[in-house]
């Protein structure tokens, strides 16, 4: 009879250990009742194994189990291919893909009749796929000026930046309403959270920063509420400007989108007073390489998602708590930095 002193400990799963280790202790001639108790299967497993080793010398199992897939693994990777073009090249008006689009797509081009069930296995099991959050973009926009100024633009000016050992500073402005930024929360089945606004288009604009330390060790953030319902305007920016400015000795570098209460006359005067700060610009619709959009978001869907305070003034508190509080989180102000994609090493 075949020994099993000579199976290969290769890698193997937790199954597999068990059927190679039972049959080893059967060979051995241990006892079949006590082999069973300590492994923890049945007299009728050990016996199925053993012979499948005297068979075929391994205890894998290379047959598969289950019912057959109705599509090959070709198909699958065409499915792939046809599923990455997005919905709306396969005729729907969106890009949303539901577990009844993919089912229609397989009927379409294989001639395979899926249930709902059966394609959200292919989606999940099969290509990988996971529940995303679409993120918007403007149609409009320069991906090849966005991927220069990543690749060529930011470089130069954070290099410039560590020869001046100038303070880096992100800044960005945006707006926060007491209807309230709503993200899903547990609740029992059936019964859906109901949260009830006070005045729905009332808000509070904000301005925030953060800066990078000459020596890339220290972050900080910055921020300036408007009176309620008020815009910004070009004096109001500066005045920000100045007050962050304030607060830093030597050179500084602002990096804001290139929006006209950016570029005014007001900011040229301020410039041109104050030779140590120096603009630079963002391209173009491009928020998501603005480390400060990576801000609002933790505000917005973390710190005050689902929020409904009764009035401004009680939102104006909420806010003031969570940027004080947002100083002090360097851990968080780094994960803003790190999300930016800008490949800013810091200490």
């Amino acid at each position: 009879m075949t020994s099993t002193a000579h199976l290969p400990y290769r890698k193997e799963s937790a199954r597999e250990f068990k059927r190679r280790r039972g049959v080893q202790l059967m060979e051995d001639g241990e006892d079949t009742a006590i082999i069973a108790r300590v492994l923890g299967v049945s007299k009728v497993s050990l016996y199925k194994w053993h012979r499948m080793f005297v068979e075929h010398g391994d205890v894998k199992f290379n047959s598969p189990t289950g019912r057959p897939r109705k599509l090959s693994t070709d198909q699958i990777e065409v499915l792939r291919v046809l599923l990455s073009k997005g919905a709306s090249a396969q005729g729907w008006p969106n890009e949303l893909w539901t577990s009844d689009r993919v089912a229609a797509v397989i009927k379409k081009h294989f001639n395979v009749t899926y249930c709902r069930s059966e394609a959200w296995v292919v989606l999940t099991q099969y290509l990988g796929w996971t529940v995303q959050r679409p993120v918007q973009r403007f149609a409009g926009r320069n991906e090849e000026l966005i991927k220069r100024w990543k690749e060529v633009e930011f470089p130069r000016i954070l290099g410039e930046a560590c020869l001046k050992h100038a303070h880096l500073i992100f800044m960005d402005e945006s707006g926060f309403m007491l209807n309230p930024t709503i993200c899903r929360t547990y609740a029992p089945r059936g019964q859906k959270p109901v949260l009830r606004v006070a005045e729905p288009h009332s808000r509070i604009s904000a301005v925030g920063a953060i800066s990078i330390s000459p020596s890339r060790r220290h972050l900080n953030a910055f921020y300036h509420l408007l009176p309620d319902n008020a815009n910004f305007h070009a004096d109001s920016v500066v005045h920000f400007v100045r007050k962050v400015s304030s607060h830093f000795s030597g050179p500084i570098v602002f990096v804001c989108d290139a929006c006209p209460i950016h570029c005014t006359n007001l900011m040229r005067v301020f410039l041109s007073t104050n030779t140590r700060v120096e603009i630079e610009e963002f391209p173009p619709y491009a928020p998501e390489v603005n480390p400060v959009d990576k801000m609002w978001a933790y505000l917005k869907h973390n710190r005050l998602a689902n929020l409904t305070p009764p009035t401004l003034s009680k939102l104006r508190n909420f806010l003031t708590r969570e940027f004080q509080a947002l100083k002090q989180r360097q851990g968080v102000l780094a994960w803003c930095i790190r999300r930016a994609g800008l490949g800013i090493a810091l200490d």
